[in-house]
């Protein structure tokens, strides 16, 4: 890339045939006038460089075209066309835009008018001043101006179509956590209300059993009820559990999958299958986040030890929350995940990096960071602690320290 065009093979091919009919048609044109000559030969020579050269250079372009067309050759004049369009879509400065644009037109005149100096009609001097700058107007700042138009024009649409993509994955995030608040709500319903109701069961099947009427058969009948309503009991909680905790997982991994752009029905996540929220389930986060396109890397140090529940489920959350923070706010980006054992505690780190060129940037109202302020209090809570924040190179870190079990500990 040079000067913001992509050199492609077809763009190649393009320059090249730009720069060979500019030139040849130049050097037919001297012939066919029988004007043929060394300045036939470098003005044909001057135009094939001077053609590729407006992306690179584009005020040198501009420059040096503006005297080979005050000359009035016609193909130099298409030559200062294309450099003068080049020039007002690249360069930015406003000073740098004026010093080209007057150079350009001072040596645009200087032709004409030492023509007329020489040839000595100099009360049409001021003519011939007032058409050149007229010439340069319509061949090199009209050009530029509709150059500057449609290249902010382009610019403009890019932004707006990336704000749109940004949107787009913002309200789908949105959705995804309101169906999953409902699910968690529908959840504690049911065991709220639905264990109420078997706590009661069980009681009063309790106190039953205990009744001195009862026959031997009617007693073993209330006691299979009570066991029947704690064996209940205990598979609601489990269910309720799991449809908790099943949620998350699954809002989790369609976040990644909408971010690496594979979007699904909301009823294909049936098909995600569960997995329990440890470090043992970390693998499979990981190979998630590949399946969504993203270079993820994976690296384990020290013996590895166990940890208590709570801070095996909290190292869990951090690798999700990194992964699901490095998704969020630079999709796209590599991310390194490392879990080293040292020997009181384990290090969790997951760092992504910058944001890829030509991606959107996430606007700042949208990243409330209230996930990395939860997870510093879940992970408060068990011993541990959380410390995020950006890296050099333009990314961001999480990384998380977790105390091991006391078994461990003694071990």
């Amino acid at each position: 890339m040079t000067g913001g065009v992509v050199w492609s093979p077809a763009r190649i091919v393009a320059e090249a045939a730009l720069a060979v009919t500019l030139a040849g048609l130049a050097t037919g044109i001297g012939v066919w006038m029988d004007t043929f000559g060394a300045w036939t030969v470098l003005l044909a020579g001057a135009m094939a460089l001077l053609a590729p050269a407006r992306h690179a250079l584009p005020a040198t372009a501009l420059i040096l075209s503006a005297p080979l067309a005050g000359g009035w050759s016609v193909m130099a004049s298409v030559l200062l066309v294309c450099a003068a369009w080049s020039a007002g879509r690249r360069i930015t400065e406003p000073w740098r835009v004026a010093a080209a644009f007057g150079a350009a037109c001072v040596l645009h005149t200087v032709p004409s008018l030492y023509q007329d100096i020489t040839s000595g009609v100099a009360p049409v001097l001021l003519v011939t001043l007032g058409w050149n700058v007229a010439t340069f107007l319509t061949l090199a700042v009209v050009p530029a101006l509709v150059g500057r138009y449609r290249d902010q024009r382009r610019r403009l649409l890019d932004a707006l179509w990336q704000n749109n993509e940004q949107l787009r994955r913002e309200q789908a995030m949105v959705a995804r956590e309101a169906r999953l608040l409902e699910r968690n709500r529908i959840a504690h319903d049911m065991h709220d209300s639905l264990g109420h109701q078997l706590a009661l069961i069980s009681v009063h099947a309790g106190a039953l059993q205990v009744d001195p009427e009862l026959t031997g058969n009617q007693r073993e009948a209330v006691r299979i009820l009570r066991g029947a309503s704690v064996t209940a009991m205990a598979e609601l909680r489990a269910a309720v559990g799991v449809l908790h905790d099943e949620a998350e997982y699954r809002g989790h991994q369609n976040e990644q999958q909408y971010q690496g752009h594979q979007r699904q029905p909301v009823g294909g996540a049936a098909s995600v299958p569960y997995a329990p929220r440890t470090t043992a389930a970390i693998d499979g986060l990981v190979e998630s986040s590949r399946g969504a396109g993203t270079a993820v890397s994976l690296d384990r140090s020290g013996v590895r030890r166990p940890l208590a529940p709570a801070a095996d489920h909290e190292a869990y959350r951090i690798v999700q929350e990194g992964l699901t923070n490095a998704h969020k706010h630079a999709p796209g980006a590599p991310i390194r995940l490392a879990l080293r054992y040292e020997p009181d505690s384990l290090v969790v780190e997951v760092t992504n990096g910058p944001l890829p060129g030509g991606a959107p940037e996430v606007p700042p109202e949208i990243s409330g960071g209230q996930g990395l302020k939860g997870l510093r209090e879940r992970v408060g809570r068990v011993g541990g602690m959380v410390h995020t924040g950006p890296t050099e190179d333009g990314g961001f870190r999480i990384a998380g320290m977790l105390p091991y079990g006391e078994e461990s500990k003694a071990g």
